[in-house]
């Protein structure tokens, strides 16, 4: 329980990352700060996918070899992971001799234990999605996938026998129902494996593709990409390297991926570990699609959403909030500027914003910039008491969303107790308090208000981390201390604080 390992698939690395990149990069730091707060040591990782054909043609379009052209695009992807605070542990590229060594020796353990073998192949092959079809499996003689053209292609290649272990995998499956999600994912797969599964292509002619790991036992073989790939998860946490590192942290706790590499995933990889004799993870998570309107993002159609442009825009806390709250995690979300407007308006400048410029304007007129001392709690009245229950509730229910990665239910709960401060305030009526010279009673209400506005700021900030430590900074509060579940607890802001009051949070974005 003291460790948490979570990743991110590896990008390919043919074009630029895109919001999809974005959305699971934000939702894995969210999970990993989260977690960091509960006191566990976190590994949390991503990187990019180097090698393959889509590689070998994009660097050739570009007049360059190919690991010159994955050299030069990289680090766009490390750009935009530092400009939305992505706080990964470490960043693998499949190029690197420390996964290439990982694959080569798992090769080798298959081809020994007689897991893959050579055989003659004649299919129809999908260049963009890079695999096998049989013409039963093909739609309109196209790739069932992305629907794109295919060509006929006959040659020798290398199978992994991924038929024999399909039995164990249903099984295991249906003896972990937590291991594929969400549900609707995990019957996907089960329907899928009603099907008999066919052995598992992992390896190209040289004479076709000569960008790819070199099979070890093959000269005229590169590694297939998507059986490479795969192999990252266990490279980077110290498979055959760090013995002490890997036990620590295998099995991954979270794959998070999106939908369309659920495949992949949850019937390949699991399958090739069992053959390692190694335990699958434990959840592959495969969250849901962005659209614009009713169409999937897509580089031919031209409408990808520029992740950076957003930022720009908008401001990173804006647009990280946006893509965890506006549709429950796994579901698909339709894109739109005005929704994102329509949030940062309405959640974030109206609720937050204005209840930490609210409650801090009051102390500066009030008190003088001094967060006053409250009386003993015991005297509250139930206006109040309703409030600090939900404060001291909160570290509670963010965890109960966090756990079942269900991101709308934590920040619904976070956002019901903003709400209920923001009515606390009309409730209490403070100018009225002030007038009628109820003293204690206005110290009562602005130091329960600061503690609210304290609580949220560390409940936010595995979602919005800047925006969690300006409120802190605003509050007055020092913020180096480490964040932890025990600064839930309700009373920690010292009375005599002095606050620095600042810009609102969030401005109004006019449409």
């Amino acid at each position: 329980m003291s460790k948490f390992y979570i990743t991110t698939p590896l990008y390919y690395v043919n074009g630029n990352p895109h919001i999809g990149h974005s959305y699971t990069n934000v939702a894995c730091d969210t999970l990993a700060r989260f977690r960091r707060i509960q006191g566990k040591e976190v590994l949390f990782v991503t990187g990019t996918d180097e090698h393959g054909q889509k590689i070998k043609e994009a660097a050739e379009a570009s007049a360059m070899e190919p690991k010159v052209f994955v050299d030069k695009v990289v680090p766009r992807f490390k750009e935009l992971w530092q400009k939305l605070n992505i706080s990964y542990d470490d960043f693998i590229r499949t190029t690197e001799p420390r996964h290439e060594k990982v694959v080569l020796n798992i090769l080798e353990m298959f081809y020994g234990n007689d897991d893959l073998y050579e055989g003659e192949y004649s299919g129809w092959y999908c260049t963009p999605c890079e695999s096998f079809w049989t013409k039963a499996q093909l739609v309109e003689d196209k790739c069932p996938d992305c629907k794109r053209p295919v060509e006929h292609i006959k040659e020798k290649n290398f199978f992994f026998r991924l038929s024999k272990y399909q039995k164990w995998l249903v099984d295991y499956i249906n003896a972990h129902e937590d291991f594929i999600l969400p549900v609707i994912r995990r019957n996907e797969i089960l329907s899928f494996l009603q099907n008999p599964l066919n052995d598992l292509c992992v390896s190209r002619p040289r004479a076709r593709l000569s960008w790819g790991i070199p099979m070890p036992f093959s000269e005229d073989h590169v590694t297939y990409v998507w059986f490479d790939a795969l192999i990252n998860y266990i490279s980077v946490c110290g498979y055959a390297e760090d013995k002490e590192k890997f036990e620590k942290f295998w099995p991954a706790d979270v794959h998070m991926i999106g939908k369309d590499i659920l495949r992949m995933h949850a019937v390949n990889w699991p399958i090739m570990l069992h053959a390692a004799g190694l335990e699958p993870p434990k959840t592959i998570f495969a969250h849901g699609w962005w659209t614009i309107g009713e169409d999937k993002m897509s580089k031919s159609k031209g409408n990808i959403v520029n992740p950076m442009e957003m930022v720009d825009r908008f401001g990173v806390d804006a647009y990280r909030f946006f893509l965890l709250r506006e549709v429950p995690f796994g579901v698909d979300g339709a894109f739109s500027e005005t929704a994102l407007i329509n949030r940062i308006n309405s959640d974030l400048a109206n609720d937050l914003g204005n209840l930490l410029q609210r409650t801090l304007s009051m102390i500066d007129k009030y008190f003088s910039s001094v967060v006053p001392e409250r009386r003993p709690v015991e005297k509250a009245d139930d206006i109040t008491r309703n409030m600090i229950r939900a404060a001291k509730n909160l570290g509670a229910a963010v965890t109960a969303g966090m756990d079942k990665i269900d991101f709308s239910q934590s920040l619904s709960a976070i956002w019901q107790l903003i709400n209920i401060a923001n009515k606390f305030i009309e409730q209490k009526a403070p100018w009225k308090l002030s007038k009628e010279k109820k003293t204690d009673e206005l110290k009562d209400m602005l130091y329960d208000l600061c503690e609210v506005l304290r609580v949220v700021s560390v409940a936010l900030w595995p979602f919005l981390p800047s925006t969690s430590e300006e409120m802190a900074r605003q509050l007055g509060l020092e913020d180096k201390e480490k964040r932890t579940m025990e600064l839930f607890s309700w009373g920690k802001t010292n009375p005599g604080t002095k606050i620095n009051k600042d810009k609102p949070l969030f401005p109004r974005v006019e449409k």
